[in-house]
């Protein structure tokens, strides 16, 4: 009998990139898109009863897993916690959700979701099923080299990383001769990159996981998107955690960083 698995899905290549794998490996996937920018036509080209509900609905989410027979599922995709904060719809199920959390921060709400799925008997999984291969050894990754003081940033810029990450603010500072420029807060990854870049130039960016990753859900990703913001800041770094990163687009994102002189490198955690 073919396993049964399901996807519940948010904005960005990853959600394509698992179902690729999961067809790969045989398995028979049930899809769920929750946000507005979700790539639901692209995802239904491979698993074709894709289902788009709104990530603010709970109830309907649930129900449909159930009606599917699902038993698992993988979250994937960027859903950002500024749909929370913008009117979007919430049903009962997520309103009384979040009144019950002391916090609302990121970690907070997730494992939150991710335990009234578990009480409904739908088990959620490690983002790394089949996403291994997006995982990146220890080194530098680009032919560009990072001068002195951009290697100091680097090593500055992912202490700061980890200390905001525990605090469950963010998973990316930008830093400029061992300040900070900008944290990420609720606005993402990208934005911080802007943001950060227009108060220095020459930053260098850090994404990491947080101390405290669950691996069921956020773990830090960069693409194209993350090398063109560094781009348009005139960047001249970017430093990840080896083993706890995803690159979506290696190659092209390994390319477009030599082209703009932009090093990237992955260091492990002292922690």
């Amino acid at each position: 009998m073919t396993e049964k698995l399901g996807l519940i899905a948010g904005d960005g290549e990853l959600p394509i990139l698992f179902a690729q794998g999961a067809q790969q490996a045989g398995l028979d996937l049930t899809a769920i898109t929750v946000t507005p920018d979700a790539k639901t036509d692209k995802l239904k080209e491979i698993v074709p009863g894709t289902e788009k509900i709104e990530v603010g609905q709970l109830d309907k989410i649930i129900n449909y897993l159930q009606d599917e027979e699902i038993s698992e599922v993988v979250l994937l995709g960027k859903v950002t916690k500024e749909l929370l904060f913008q009117g979007i719809e919430l049903d009962q199920r997520f309103k009384k959700l979040l009144a019950q959390l002391p916090e609302k921060n990121d970690d907070a709400i997730m494992l939150a979701i991710v335990n009234e799925l578990q009480e409904e008997g739908i088990e959620v999984s490690d983002q790394t099923k089949f996403m291994q291969q997006f995982f990146v050894d220890e080194g530098l990754l680009t032919t560009v080299e990072p001068s002195e003081a951009v290697l100091e940033d680097m090593e500055y810029g992912f202490q700061m990383a980890k200390e905001i990450g525990g605090l469950d603010i963010g998973q990316t500072v930008v830093v400029k001769d061992q300040a900070v420029m900008a944290v990420e807060a609720i606005e993402g990854t990208d934005e911080a990159i802007l943001r950060g870049g227009k108060l220095g130039q020459e930053v260098v960016a850090a994404k990491v996981s947080k101390p405290q990753q669950d691996f069921r859900f956020d773990i830090p990703t960069v693409g194209l998107q993350t090398i063109e913001n560094l781009i348009e800041v005139d960047a001249k770094g970017l430093v990840i955690e080896a083993d706890k990163t995803f690159i979506v687009n290696q190659e092209q994102v390994i390319a477009k960083a030599n082209e703009a002189g932009i090093a990237i490198k992955a260091l492990n955690s002292k922690e």
